[in-house]
């Protein structure tokens, strides 16, 4: 039989291995881009559920606390209020006569549901080159962030949760008017942020050697458990 000879390893790939491997390196950008959100953690009442779950978000939460102040716990319960730690939650959409669907009223989005404006402010300041609200690392950095903003502008304790919260909430010009003040149901959902970050921190003081120094290259005298 004559013809040209079978190159080596090409029968399979139907004489395209580059093709495939450069299409099979792309969607692992895209996964690790952003446009792969983790399900929501099947129990969020319990931070050492969530973090026997997703134990890399412990390790991403004590990164914030280590580079801005705020600690795990208030971290954590600002994302139980602000998504219930759904990745790419959006305030809902406000109804033409309960049919049409109208404009958002915030650009709000994400785990941290940090609206637009502020984080282009992050993103200038102090964010990696592909941070992205739907993703765990970037929304724990953020809350730690601007957490350590609003201490420096405001003089807010980076453990007053409350009143962390009523920055969050309302910005830091907001605060400074007491807006929240006038609103009950804002005082309410803050006493909530506070007693979760408290209930958090306690079920946490029984699990936090779980999760720490667990990476191979994590060893004394670079990593101690607390």
């Amino acid at each position: 039989m004559t013809g040209r000879p079978r190159r080596r390893g090409a029968s399979l790939l139907g004489g395209r291995p580059l093709i495939l491997l450069v299409a099979v390196l792309a969607l692992g950008l895209v996964a690790a881009s952003g446009c792969a959100h983790r399900p929501q953690p099947d129990n969020v009442e319990d931070i050492c559920a969530i973090f026997g779950q997703y134990p890399d978000w412990y390790d991403y939460a004590k990164r914030s606390e280590e580079r801005w102040g705020t600690s795990i716990a208030i971290q954590m319960a600002f994302v139980h209020q602000e998504s219930a730690f759904i990745a790419d939650a959006r305030p809902p959409r406000p109804r033409l006569f309960g049919i049409i669907p109208r404009r958002r009223t915030s650009s709000a989005f994400g785990y941290a549901q940090a609206q637009d404006p502020v984080w282009g402010e992050y993103r200038a300041d102090a964010a990696r080159w592909n941070a992205h609200r739907t993703q765990m690392e970037d929304a724990l950095d953020f809350i730690g962030w601007y957490n350590q903003r609003t201490h420096e502008r405001l003089g807010i304790s980076l453990t007053n949760t409350r009143h962390l919260y009523y920055a969050y909430h309302e910005g830091h010009g907001g605060y400074r008017r007491r807006t929240y003040r006038d609103k009950p149901f804002l005082q309410r959902v803050a006493r909530n942020v506070e007693a979760r970050a408290t209930l958090y921190e306690h079920q946490l003081a029984e699990c936090a050697d779980a999760f720490q120094c667990r990476h191979w290259y994590q060893v004394w005298p670079f990593c101690r458990r607390d």
